[in-house]
């Protein structure tokens, strides 16, 4: 891979640099999970550096600003990106192995977010409620979740905040689903299908988890436009499998796993090389992103399905304490709902607009 110098003193990029970085970003789609995509993105390249197109571009930043535009509007692929960075790039190879220190020293970054568990409640009502940042390796964040289920085992719905989560680790999202689903038989609930080496692997369920599997009780998923990749996985398998309810707003639609690929000391690129194939649907949510069968703003979502799980609840409570207990909430949890819904209607200046925070 061609290598351009940069002076961090110095952000301007030269024409020289410029092209080295362009040719490398030609060299590295040739990755691209769809080979028929990846030369139509080439090919523009080349045209745009023939007609001098990138003459006009004198930052390091705005050309990675510029690749990642043109490159997502041609292919419609969030997920192609190019960045920049001020520091030197490690090696991103691929295939190369991090070496121990490496590894515990992402672990220990990692610990320091709790690997991305970031609230576990018990919600008023017997409600239960998990909020999830990311999908931390499962070597990782396995024993947070399992302390995590370990709490919320005898609640009697479950609330998963997926609004501000932007992806990670498939191994965690098959671990995370095996907490929602049955040990036997073991649910197929995966396909992810890798060009590089035109291979595909399979994600089902685990036999064995280190806490009680959450089972025969409603779960609801939250999400917003942030929700992406590895959290809409987790979401559309459970979606799919009509284990959980989604609330909130569409997703941003990020099927496509990728990798790293360091295109010089100071800009790199992340290339989806691989694609999702759910083996109920025969596809994946990349195009559409996921639909939440409740339609709400992000903001009002944890109170629209906490006021949903507390009516299920009441649904099937017999008259008696508990029944007032839950009605009590229910009503507590209403009025907050009302006061937030009407605070989002009071911001709203377009006319038209209050429709977006109806619920469906």
């Amino acid at each position: 891979m061609v290598a351009a110098t940069f002076d961090p003193e110095n952000p301007t990029l030269a024409a020289e640099q410029c092209r080295d970085v362009l040719a490398a970003v030609i060299e590295t789609l040739a990755s691209y999970v769809f080979p028929e995509v990846a030369t139509r993105l080439q090919q523009e390249l080349r045209d745009r550096i023939q007609s001098q197109g990138y003459d006009d571009v004198t930052h390091s930043e705005q050309l990675a600003e510029r690749l990642t535009l043109e490159l997502q509007k041609s292919s419609g692929d969030r997920q192609l990106r190019v960045h920049f960075s001020p520091q030197p790039l490690p090696d991103l190879a691929p295939d190369r192995i991090p070496s121990p220190a490496e590894l515990a020293a992402e672990r220990d970054r990692s610990s320091q977010r709790n690997f991305d568990v970031n609230r576990v409640e018990r919600l008023q009502g017997n409600v239960g409620y998990l909020e999830l940042y990311g999908f931390e390796p499962p070597e990782f964040v396995g024993d947070v979740l399992a302390a995590a289920f370990t709490f919320l085992a005898h609640t009697q719905a479950l609330i998963i905040d997926l609004r501000h989560n932007r992806g990670g680790s498939p191994g965690t999202v098959a671990l995370l689903c095996s907490y929602l689903l049955p040990p036997y038989p073991a649910t197929h609930l995966n396909d992810l299908y890798w060009r590089p080496n035109d291979s595909t692997h399979q994600w089902w369920t685990v036999p064995h988890l280190s806490a009680p599997r959450y089972l025969d009780r409603p779960v609801y998923l939250l999400t917003s436009g942030e929700t992406f990749s590895a959290a809409e996985e987790f979401a559309y398998n459970l979606q799919v499998l009509k284990r959980v309810t989604l609330v909130g707003e569409h997703t941003a639609g990020g099927a496509h796993p990728g990798q790293g690929y360091r295109l010089s000391d100071h800009f790199w690129m992340f290339v989806p090389v691989g694609r999702s194939i759910n083996p109920i649907t025969g596809t994946h949510w990349g195009e559409t992103g996921l639909v939440p069968e409740v339609k709400v703003p992000k903001e009002i979502a944890l109170l629209s399905a906490h006021r949903i799980a507390l009516q299920g609840i009441l649904d099937t409570q017999p008259d008696g304490a508990r029944f007032r207990e839950l009605q009590r909430s229910l009503l507590l949890v209403e009025r907050d709902l009302n006061t937030r819904r009407a605070e989002l209607i009071s911001q709203i200046k377009r006319p038209g607009s209050q429709s977006l925070i109806t619920e469906d």
